[in-house]
């Protein structure tokens, strides 16, 4: 579905991706770790359109993303850091992002996550009076609400309470379940090992291995996430 071919990205003298590449297919939950630095968002914005690459290139579903932007309709997209507009209510935020993406969406509207993370007895609050945990949910609300095939979640979990965490990672296997394909950018890898059935490690922009989690488990005899890249790691 989603597939880099010797991709390469500079930012001045700092070589955020070096001759990259990776194949990710559908239903396969994709876990793309690494230190700080190693070219995970790079690599995320790329994919997005959002950083053109300087040399190889990207498919999806087959075709080229450079000059394509209509294959964005098919990913939606989860961010570190999620802004918007300050005096915007939720709802608001909500009904624009719907108004904006309405040509691109043929299933009805995936909301569980509104009503999960109760978001709709919130719909009046204004984005600037919201904690980072709220706008956390509002991200994650509007990453499924279009139904994609894909999904980007970038520390999908950062600022969540336990119970709110749980909710998003019941959400993220019931999508797993009907074949779509999801990559997931996190730090906290005890949280995925029930999510993740591939991984993705970089380091200096580079590629170091793409494993399934049974390959990963049979190299390192670790069955836990963490402790298996540990030991890679000091490798």
């Amino acid at each position: 579905m989603i597939i880099a071919t010797n991709v390469s990205k500079k930012f001045g003298s700092l070589q955020a991706l070096n001759n990259l590449s990776v194949t990710c297919n559908k239903g396969e939950c994709i876990a793309l770790i690494g230190p700080n630095g190693s070219g995970k968002t790079t690599f995320i914005k790329t994919i997005l359109g959002m950083v053109v690459c300087d040399s190889g290139f990207i498919t999806f579903n087959g075709n080229n993303i450079n000059n394509n932007w209509q294959y964005r309709s098919g990913i939606g997209y989860m961010p570190q850091i999620g802004r918007y507009p300050e005096n915007m209510t939720i709802g608001q935020v909500f009904d624009m992002m719907k108004d904006i993406r309405k040509a691109s969406v043929v299933l009805p509207y995936d909301e569980d996550l509104i009503r999960n993370f109760n978001l709709n007895n919130l719909l009046n609050k204004r984005m600037r009076t919201l904690s980072g945990g709220t706008k956390q949910k509002v991200s994650a609300a509007l990453a499924f609400m279009f139904n994609p095939d894909v999904l980007i979640l970038d520390e999908p979990t950062a600022g969540l309470d336990p119970v709110s965490s749980e909710i998003l990672k019941e959400k993220i296997l019931l999508e797993k379940s009907k074949g779509k394909l999801i990559l997931i950018s996190s730090h906290i890898l005890s949280e995925l090992d029930d999510l993740v059935t591939q991984v993705i490690y970089m380091q200096d922009g580079a590629l170091c291995f793409h494993k399934t989690i049974e390959q990963l488990q049979a190299d390192t005899g670790e069955n836990k996430l963490a402790k298996a890249i540990a030991q890679v790691m000091q490798q």
